[in-house]
């Protein structure tokens, strides 16, 4: 069988370390290519071993290397429902088992040992959630991520170990992307330098123009008051998102409650109702006052968000007045919150613009916090 690989593929295949890290920016082809080997350089070869596909939080596994893997299989015609346990997350493959875990299963995490380990976006966890993996995994540990941080576990205590091979890609590895997609993580040399640093070469990037510094937290305490909620909305190439906002003295606790792509109006109902924010106040984007007003028509108690001339900076200036807290399972908005910065000019020197870019969650905050916190008059959307 002819099967399409890069060089992701060959570091592996080559490897006779315990560890590989592979580093690389956006589109590098780094998860399709490691899962490629895990289905063809490695279960084709062996009988009776147990692969683990892992990352932060289950939605996060389940919408990246999770359906990139059933994708592969389904191309590749090799695809069976009888071998497919969806309840435990399982795939049979040739003999071998495919298991599916998230940091947020314990019982998965602290449960049975491993022939291999694969960590997506490794970046993510906790050098606490790299042992309890690692001390149960018998053969090889694969890890990916993008160098959005330039202080991690990773770079002081696993890339160091004489066991372990690391490997930087880019784009420019993956020769099956578009000219359409190329072209667009090339713009990015004339967005912002630390960004094409980090995703256009794969490369750490570190940046004096970071906006917030962050708190995270295991979880809201409960003497926290609840705020409001917070929701960005997006479709097609943005995820709508929605955060929910408590207040503690001059602390802000925030979590993560949705973040997601092509979402209806409909769906976005279902989710709230899902997550029990039923009559609960929302502020959301004041540009859809169409999809405000079907939400508010569904009986969702969601009024339009106030914006004009200098909104931005100033839902900004208010956040930077509190000591902000992000759950640990907020795992989008962490990383948002990691990479939104002020815009740079060609000398390096701070502009009092922030990039348009990772800040669909922290525009969410902004809508919560400021029009709460501000109490405007919503008009027929106020509660009387």
């Amino acid at each position: 069988m002819k099967i399409q690989t890069n060089k992701v593929f060959e570091h592996l295949d080559n490897s006779t370390k315990r560890i590989t890290i592979e580093q690389g920016g956006t589109r590098s082809g780094k998860t399709y290519n490691i899962l490629m080997w895990l289905i063809f350089g490695y279960a084709l070869k062996n009988k009776g071993k147990t692969i683990t596909i892992c990352r932060k939080t289950y939605p996060s596994l389940r919408a990246s290397s999770m359906r990139d893997f059933f994708d592969i299989l389904k191309e590749y015609d090799m695809y069976e429902e009888a071998d497919h346990n969806k309840s435990n997350s399982e795939y049979k493959l040739e003999g071998n088992l495919f298991e599916f875990i998230s940091l947020d299963q314990p019982q998965k995490v602290r449960g049975r040992k491993r022939d291999v380990l694969y960590i997506n976006e490794a970046n993510e966890l906790y050098f606490e959630d790299w042992q309890q993996l690692i001390f149960r995994t018998t053969e090889k540990a694969i890890l990916d991520y993008n160098p959005s941080d330039e202080f991690h576990f990773i770079y002081d205590k696993i890339k160091p170990r004489d066991d372990a091979d690391f490997y930087i890609t880019t784009y420019k590895d993956n020769l099956f992307l578009s000219k359409e997609i190329v072209a667009e993580i090339e713009r990015l040399k004339n967005i912002d330098e630390n960004y094409w640093k980090i995703y256009g070469q794969g490369q750490i990037g570190s940046s004096q123009a970071l906006i917030f510094r962050i708190n995270e937290c295991n979880s809201i305490p409960p003497e926290a008051k609840f705020l409001s909620y917070g929701m960005d909305f997006g479709f097609t190439n943005d995820p709508t998102t929605l955060i929910a906002i408590y207040q503690q003295g001059d602390n802000i606790y925030l979590k993560e409650l949705l973040f997601e792509k092509g979402l209806t109006n409909s769906d976005i109902s279902n989710k709230l109702k899902f997550h029990e924010v039923e009559r609960k106040e929302i502020f959301a984007d004041s540009a859809e006052p169409k999809s405000i007003e079907e939400l508010y028509r569904m009986g969702r108690n969601i009024k339009p968000a106030t914006k004009g001339q200098g909104s931005v900076n100033i839902g900004i200036d208010m956040m930077k007045r509190y000591k902000l807290f992000v759950t640990k399972d907020s795992v989008n908005m962490i990383k948002e919150f990691r990479n939104y910065k002020w815009q740079e000019d060609k000398n390096g020197n701070i502009l009092n613009v922030p990039v348009d870019m990772f800040n669909h969650t922290i525009d969410a905050i902004r809508y919560g916090l400021y029009d709460k916190l501000a109490r405007p008059n919503y008009g027929k959307y106020a509660v009387r």
